[in-house]
């Protein structure tokens, strides 16, 4: 179905027109504004965020939020720290702020305290903490900003517990950042700050969990 020009599995069709109106809602636990009402309170039933029906894709992570409009644009809210909304600074926000001015993001993936996001053009983006090479960026650095991360071009993020893990758009699966318990898949506990391909196979889904990594190869068979 298309959304604004995005395809669900985050493709992007700038000849198309938006055909559904989508509402954002938040509900539950909400110390940092993290629901984007523009408080701190907890609410046990939904709760719409302002009244904009233009959102397209949206993400939680560890106390902050994310999402992207119909428009291509990217906004942030919630806990800010070590620069995970992308804006440059450390302040917590409690309503949808605008990462820069761009209209071209496409996907959008929030870790713990870090967050990647894919471009139109397919060119991966990453901010926030940093100390085991969550970012991808070759240092351990953290980056209030977004930092693009290689050359390559990617269609899926996803991200754990200061570690992300990515498909590029040959099929190939990529991991880097955290590796205590072996979650970036390359047979060993080391730590990377760059991506590493994981295997030779082709993938289609991933997921990261907080120590852990699901992964859909493309013959359907799932792996973990």
């Amino acid at each position: 179905r298309y959304v604004g020009g995005w395809l669900q599995n985050g493709a992007f069709n700038p000849l198309v027109a938006p055909t559904t109106l989508y509402n954002l809602y938040g509900w539950g636990y909400n110390p940092f504004g993290e629901l984007g009402l523009n408080n701190q309170t907890y609410y046990s039933s939904p709760k719409q965020v302002g009244s904009l029906t233009t959102w397209s894709i949206v993400s939680t992570a560890g106390n902050f939020s994310a999402g992207i409009k119909t428009d291509g644009t990217l906004w942030a809210w919630g806990r800010n720290f070590y620069g995970a909304l992308g804006r440059g600074n450390r302040t917590y926000y409690s309503s949808p702020k605008q990462v820069g001015a761009l209209s071209n993001w496409s996907s959008i993936f929030g870790s713990y305290a870090h967050t990647t996001a894919i471009k139109s053009d397919g060119t991966l983006w990453a901010c926030g903490y940093n100390q085991y090479g969550g970012l991808g960026n070759g240092t351990t650095i953290n980056y209030s900003s977004p930092i693009q991360i290689g050359s390559n071009l990617w269609t899926q993020v996803a991200s754990g517990y200061y570690f992300s893990l990515a498909i590029q758009s040959n099929g190939t699966l990529w991991a880097w950042g955290n590796n205590s318990y072996g979650q970036l898949g390359t047979s060993d506990l080391t730590h990377r700050s760059s991506p590493v391909q994981i295997g030779s196979n082709l993938w289609k889904q991933i997921a990261g969990g907080y120590y852990h990594t699901l992964a859909i190869q493309s013959n359907g068979t799932l792996w973990a």
